[in-house]
């Protein structure tokens, strides 16, 4: 008799998944030179240096989702031939969290996990309480992947997260690029994988109940301080009365849909930045004005990142100021963007520097 339908169907994702780590730690590993001395002792691989088994981690919080990716990641990384380990922070938040940490950190141990970390972070204030966490949390994320030289970090999100994602971006009003939610690979070099997206919260849920996996449900995923837990309890409920079942998979497919324009009028963009430059590299308006509006857009907002304005602190708001410069020009002044960036029109050029 097979594992429960919940169990299997973790597990098909997270396999998955290593299949693409593992086919891209194999691409990417140089094929050792054949031996020139010594005799051949056989065995598979004589003769030649075998490449080390890439290292994945999973971010584990201690809840149903990250638990059940743990659990599955125990369970089918050693058919694979890949190590799996694991990783738990400490936010700092709440009190009793670095027990609560420990606690996770011997299951994780408990699943075969090796090696598994718990990373203290500190958490600022900067874009609010549910950015700096994130911040703080990826950062350390990042130092652990390096220190432990792994190729990959799972994250558990699930299509439900991918849902609330998509109606955070679609109240912000900061175009196609926040309707795109998250991408199942992401992060420097493809190091975050997301195995879930396709998975709807309550699946994972089952698979740690029928598995008897001992998880931790956050407080704060219910605190109606925070946004998204407002949305979770209080807005997609309020849809899914309104407009029937299957809202969260229908946000879930706009997300797949509207990634992929996103990505081809981005990579037009890169194109596009290129040619309506001068040959000092300054932004010619006239070939600006010429390149379709959702393109246009993308080509200046490089250029203000370039310039050091804080990628997460450039909204649609600021783009569209500095697009009326282009589009609408009256004579306008500079128009200040965050990091303390100007964008200006000088003599059919725009120019966009530090101020």
């Amino acid at each position: 008799m097979g594992p429960h339908p919940a169990v299997a169907a973790i597990r098909l994702a997270v396999r998955r998944v290593l299949h693409d780590i593992l086919t891209d730690h194999t691409s990417a590993t140089p094929q050792a030179a054949p031996r020139r001395a010594g005799p051949r002792t056989g065995g598979r691989g004589a003769g030649h240096e075998r490449s080390p088994s890439p290292l994945v981690l999973v971010a584990c919080s201690g809840g149903a989702d990250s638990m059940g990716l743990a659990s599955a990641l125990a369970f089918e990384a050693p058919k694979l031939g890949i190590r799996a380990g694991g990783i738990t922070v400490d936010h700092g938040l709440q009190p009793g969290s670095g027990a609560r940490a420990e606690e996770v950190v011997l299951r994780l141990r408990e699943l075969g996990l090796d090696p598994v970390e718990c990373v203290a972070v500190s958490v600022g204030r900067a874009g609010g309480p549910e950015a700096a966490a994130r911040d703080a949390r990826y950062a350390a994320l990042d130092a652990a992947a390096d220190r432990h030289g792994a190729s990959a970090i799972l994250l558990g999100h699930t299509r439900d997260d991918q849902a609330e994602t998509v109606l955070l971006g679609l109240a912000r009003g900061s175009g196609i690029r926040s309707l795109s939610g998250m991408a199942a690979v992401s992060g420097a070099g493809g190091r975050y994988r997301r195995p879930f997206l396709r998975l709807d919260r309550q699946t994972v849920r089952k698979a740690c109940m029928v598995q008897s996996l001992p998880v931790w449900d956050d407080p704060h995923n219910t605190d109606p301080a925070y946004t998204r837990s407002r949305l979770r309890h209080e807005g997609l409920p309020a849809l899914e009365k309104a407009l029937g079942k299957g809202v969260v998979e229908a946000l879930a497919r706009t997300a797949r849909l509207s990634r992929d324009d996103a990505d081809a009028l981005d990579a037009w963009a890169v194109q596009a930045a290129t040619a309506v430059r001068d040959a000092a590299g300054v932004l010619e308006c006239a070939k600006l004005y010429a390149l379709p509006p959702a393109v246009r857009r993308r080509v200046l907002r490089r250029a203000a990142i370039e310039a050091g304005a804080p990628a997460g602190s450039l909204f649609a708001r600021h783009i569209e100021e500095v697009d009326r410069l282009i589009t609408g020009w009256r004579g306008q002044g500079a128009i200040n963007l965050p990091g303390k960036v100007v964008a200006q029109r000088q003599g059919g050029r725009l120019v966009i520097r530090q101020g």
